[in-house]
């Protein structure tokens, strides 16, 4: 009973680095895993190979219900619909989150607050990567976007980030994958609780 219940609980997981095989897709995939594990539904989608416009304030989402803007954000979109969590990974890229990741936020924000707000109540987060720092600036950046669309994020036992450069060096911090493999897994317990 409580595992078909949670299966048709879902969290969308985007990565938002441009190396598919990378760090950031690395960890993406371990929080899919650990989620999956708790008998959830966990789909990665990723913006290696894509190319987020930033948002123009044009608000003709209001009236149309999209963006407007022709690339990948309205896909984003129609999975969030159909999601109960989402989980943002992004490289930090000079101190702070891609600008491909915010630029997605932005105009998912966007579209919700000028639509049927289909973020509230969502439960997820960020999780930072970099090789050497920027993670708190980045995921307090990432952070912001969560808390004005009144999603649910919980905590872990330290900040969701993982150090590492070259690809695969993230396994080298057991204390950060262990840090968001525990973040991963809070997101999937509380999905099953408000259910």
């Amino acid at each position: 009973m409580f595992k078909n219940s949670c299966m048709s609980k879902k969290v969308l997981l985007l990565c938002g680095s441009p190396r598919p095989n990378g760090n950031t897709a690395q960890v993406t995939e371990e929080c899919a895993k650990v989620i999956r594990g708790r008998g959830l539904e966990a789909e990665v989608y990723s913006l290696a190979g894509k190319s987020v416009g930033s948002c123009t304030a044009c608000y003709r989402c209001k009236d149309e219900g999209v963006c407007v803007l022709d690339d990948c954000l309205n896909e984003i979109i129609d999975r969030l619909h159909e999601s109960d969590g989402f989980i943002v990974a992004s490289p930090v890229y000079f101190g702070t989150a891609r600008a491909d990741v915010m630029a997605a936020l932005q105009r998912i924000g966007m579209v919700s607050m000028a639509t049927d707000n289909f973020l509230s109540w969502k439960v997820g987060g960020p999780v930072a990567i970099a090789r050497r720092g920027g993670h708190t600036a980045a995921i307090q950046e990432m952070l912001m976007f969560f808390f004005i669309n009144e999603m649910i994020v919980p905590g872990s036992n330290y900040w969701n980030m993982v150090f590492g450069r070259d690809p695969g060096q993230v396994w080298n911090d057991v204390e950060g994958m262990a840090t968001v493999r525990l973040f991963a897994e809070n997101v999937a317990e509380l999905i099953t609780r408000i259910a």
